[in-house]
């Protein structure tokens, strides 16, 4: 049966072939896998690889861009009956990544799979443990319940058709899925055998963003959730903690705890910007429906 692998792209020149390649590598024949390009307007070589793979290529403007639009785009222009979504800079780690990720799917155990993530090289120390405690090695660790995250994940077409991807929100469009899928009756799984890398090179500002949108997300998604400013230095102070006790014992304190003090900040700093944003603007909608005077004294 065929699978079809949508990628989002936007100046991925950095990771793509190496991804393709390894999709090329995989135990499920070439035959069986189609990849479908969804490119947002990439000013690199991301095309010209894109094309040396002969993936099929689908573009959309910059500005119609939303992760969840993206991949109905994607999604519509797949023929496969497993949708499988990888990240343009996600690697899989094994020759067996594809198999054993859309193994859920085939025998009828899920309608929507993740698979793990790991940190590289060139990864954040204090990411790669953000990685351990979101995808952890065993499967048997069973992650928070709709949880999901289409890095690398893979989705039965028909479902996609019945409940296709939120074009709205900023981000995690796969656990806004994930969460209408559970309260469908259907179940979702966690792949820890379908491992990717994850490469993030991020600066300051891009990582602060990155959570900022999310969190942004998030209170769609979960409009109860709340973030101030307490939080983030409870939840940095901890972040660091932890990753510098971790650091230390492995023996390479020295060359993360400055990147360790950067990347916990830029997540919960991130994470509180995103969150009150969405607070603000829920208020002032709240004013412009409700208030007899349109929010004005």
């Amino acid at each position: 049966m065929l699978t079809s692998i949508v990628i989002r792209t936007l100046n991925e020149a950095r990771f793509l072939g190496e991804a393709l390649t390894a999709i090329e590598n995989q135990t499920v024949t070439s035959e069986n896998i189609e990849i479908v390009i969804v490119d947002s307007g990439s000013t690199d070589d991301t095309l010209d690889i894109a094309r040396s793979h002969h993936c099929k290529i689908v573009q959309m403007k910059k500005e119609d861009f939303t992760f969840g639009r993206a991949l109905n785009v994607g999604c519509a222009a797949a023929s496969g009956e497993y949708l499988v979504f990888l990240s343009g800079h996600c690697i899989p780690t094994t020759g067996e990544w594809l198999a054993n990720l859309i193994a859920p799917l085939e025998s009828g155990e899920a309608v929507y799979a993740y698979g793990r993530q790991e940190g590289s090289q060139l990864s954040a120390y204090s990411e790669i443990q953000h990685f351990n405690k979101y995808f952890p090695a065993s499967a048997e660790v069973r992650p928070m319940k709709g949880f999901s995250n289409n890095a690398n994940a893979a989705l039965i077409r028909s479902v996609w058709k019945r409940y296709p991807f939120d074009e709205a929100l900023t981000g995690l469009e796969d656990m806004a899925l994930a969460k209408e899928l559970l309260e469908n009756s259907y179940r979702v799984t966690y792949q820890a055998d379908a491992s990717v890398y994850h490469i993030h090179t991020e600066t300051f500002a891009q990582t602060t963003h990155r959570y900022q949108r999310e969190a942004y997300a998030l209170c769609g998604i979960s409009p109860l959730i709340q973030f101030n400013l307490l939080d983030v230095v409870q939840y940095t102070v901890k972040g660091i903690w932890s990753d510098l006790y971790h650091a230390s014992h492995e023996g390479c304190l020295d060359a993360h705890w400055k990147g360790i003090f950067a990347y916990r900040f830029a997540q919960y700093w991130g994470t509180f910007k995103g969150n009150q944003q969405s607070r603000i603007d829920a208020l002032h909608a709240k004013r412009a429906y409700f208030d007899p005077l349109g929010g004005k004294i």
